[in-house]
């Protein structure tokens, strides 16, 4: 169905049941019977939902309710969700064709310029529908208005189309669901005249700072921003300017590259509060992977500039110049120089076009003899805390907007290899092969149940090869990768050596020899409790349920965490959580609720200090 994306949008068509603008003081004093006539629409043809939410009610926030909307469809059972499904016209179809699309979806279509396809467009999208009907059972639904609100393009449309189309049953119905739950928002949204305007504003930031992009893969429409490339440094430029706009009193680029924006507190001696998030990217990377956690801090100190407002303590926004490790064989750059923990080692370190780290700061202007001065005094800061996309599908699957981050996981990864015997693959029996391929994925299987038995755990074999391999003879060497993460050390460590008991006893078992190298370990970086306390108080403000998950990828957040108190909130990702990946997406719906945590955050902080 056409549908739409976030909030700075119009009101939708005519809805004679409802006021021209509804609100929660209304829909709260509402009978059940006027509850469901004041959201008739929300939900395409399935008045069951809204009746079921009423439950659930008052509602304290708009949020709220969304949340309790989509919570009833969570907990129906799969014929009450297909039967939504169903209830959804198809995109550029026979309702729209015929004209008995709903007001609401008319918007939508209309939005997105379904309704002004070229022919060949029109026919190509007519076919897919077809083919997604056949597979599925249902119509394809997408939220065409996007995650700005703003409309996705017919380009975007047919081609989140086409990769859908070949996605898993089940999958895909969940996909769907979701895309269902964020036409709800939107029409609520429009219901409720609410316009996510900082929200908006981030999401274009993040948009203006995608346009740097190194030659290569700017070409190809990809984003990629290297330590120190030329799109590096413009990205740099372009947050300070961002920065000083905001309304930060000082802007600096450090002797690593990092960007430092301070906002200063009532007084000179106050201590500060130190947030933010790196700027630089893996490469073909998403638009909100570190980059959300410089802007929407920056979006909370633009409202206190324009009220000219000060906070008992001063707000260091940091965008660290590396995190991804992508040009050099070194990671947390950036937040490592700020703990004193930058290895001056790695200055001699090239990339692969030769060029030295020292040489590259050369290049960019910075003083690399004055990196050790950057090391912070813990005792003049509050805290470290940091917003970030989750990067996973945790909250996405919950239909969460905002996660409380309880620890960045421990991890461990090994280089490894199990030795057999090669042999002709049509003459050795299968009871007397040595073959060193069966054996990895042996130990793969045992990885994924071993993992999944233990809470937040995870393990991956990320890598599998057999040197030349060949068709018909037995592998006689596999080589692997193996990565080991979980909330504590602890738990990690009784993974680790639960794989290599299991390693050891299947290689005896099956006649084959193993190595493994250590090429990694990375200790837990627990939240710290009261600042946990402070993003959940936060998230509970806005009328969310709280929900606290490990986070599995690292983070700044673990570097800070070696010299003061860290604690970080994820953002929910679209597209089933995807990231560092071009499909890494938000909504400015959930950005504008990040910013509004932060908000609350500062403003618990400022009663207190």
């Amino acid at each position: 169905m056409a549908h739409a994306s976030s909030g700075a949008t119009q009101a939708s068509n005519s809805l004679p049941t409802a006021p021209t603008t509804l609100t929660l003081q209304q829909l709260n004093a509402a009978s059940a019977a006027q509850f469901e006539a004041l959201l008739t629409g929300i939900y395409e043809h399935s008045p069951w939902i809204v009746a079921a939410a009423h439950a659930h009610g008052p509602f304290a926030a708009l949020a709220q309710l969304k949340y309790a909307l989509a919570s009833v469809v969570q907990s129906a059972d799969v014929p009450a969700q297909l039967a939504l499904l169903r209830a959804h016209p198809e995109l550029a179809g026979k309702a729209m064709v015929d004209n008995t699309l709903t007001a609401e979806s008319t918007l939508e279509q209309n939005t997105a310029g379904l309704t002004r396809c070229t022919e060949a467009e029109f026919q190509h999208i007519q076919q897919l529908n077809r083919e997604y009907n056949a597979r599925f059972e249902f119509p394809f639904i997408l939220a065409v208005r996007g995650p700005r609100g703003t409309g996705l393009s017919k380009r975007e449309i047919i081609a989140t189309f086409e990769r859908r189309l070949n996605g898993h049953p089940e999958t895909e119905r969940q996909e769907a669901l979701r895309n269902v739950h964020r036409i709800a928002e939107l029409r609520l949204n429009d219901r409720f005249g609410i316009h996510p305007v900082r929200g908006n504003e981030v999401w274009d930031q993040l948009e203006s700072l995608a346009q740097f992009s190194e030659p290569e893969y700017a070409a190809r429409n990809e984003l990629t921003v290297t330590y120190l490339s030329d799109a590096h440094r413009a990205c740099a430029r372009h947050i300070q300017a961002d920065m000083l706009q905001a309304g930060c009193d000082s802007v600096s680029i450090d002797a690593v590259g990092n960007v430092v924006g301070i906002y200063k507190g009532q007084h000179a001696d106050a201590r500060t509060l130190l947030t933010g998030s790196h700027y630089d990217t893996v490469r073909n990377a998403g638009k909100y992977d570190g980059r959300l956690g410089i802007y929407v801090p920056l979006a909370c100190i633009s409202a206190l500039h324009r009220s000219s407002v000060r906070l008992p303590f001063a707000l260091e926004v940091v965008a660290f110049a590396e995190e991804e490790g992508q040009r050099y064989s070194a990671t947390f750059l950036g937040s490592g120089a700020l703990c004193g923990r930058f290895d001056q080692a790695w200055l001699d370190q090239r990339d692969a076009a030769g060029i030295s780290m020292r040489e590259a700061m050369q290049e960019a202007g910075l003083d690399y003899n004055t990196i050790a001065s950057l090391c912070r005094d813990a005792s003049r800061y509050l805290a470290f805390v940091e917003v970030h996309i989750e990067q996973g599908p945790v909250l996405n699957s919950r239909n969460l907007p905002l996660g409380v981050v309880t620890s960045i996981n421990a991890s461990v990864r090994y280089q490894g290899a199990i030795t057999g015997t090669a042999s002709h693959a049509g003459t050795t029996p299968m009871n007397q092969r040595q073959d060193a391929a069966t054996a990895v994925a042996e130990l793969a299987l045992f990885v994924e149940r071993r993992a999944a038995a233990d809470g937040d755990s995870v393990g991956t074999i990320g890598q599998c090869r057999v040197p030349n391999g060949s068709v018909n003879v037995v592998p006689g060497l596999c080589e692997f990768s193996l990565d080991v993460r979980a909330p504590t050390d602890a738990q990690r460590d009784a993974v680790e050596r639960d794989i290599q008991r299991e390693l050891a006893a299947l290689c005896e078992r099956r006649q084959v020899r193993y190595a493994l190298r250590e090429t990694m370990r990375a200790s837990a970086a627990p939240s710290a409790p009261e600042w946990q306390q402070r993003w959940a108080s936060a998230v509970s403000t806005l009328g969310l349920p709280v929900h606290c998950l490990p986070s599995g990828a690292g983070h700044d957040a673990m570097q800070m965490h070696q010299i003061m108190p860290q604690a970080m909130l994820f953002v929910r990702g679209e597209n089933a959580g995807i990231s560092h990946n071009p499909l890494e997406s938000t909504t400015s719906d959930d950005i504008e609720l990040a910013i509004h945590a932060f908000d609350q955050l500062l403003q618990q902080l400022g009663r207190h200090e």
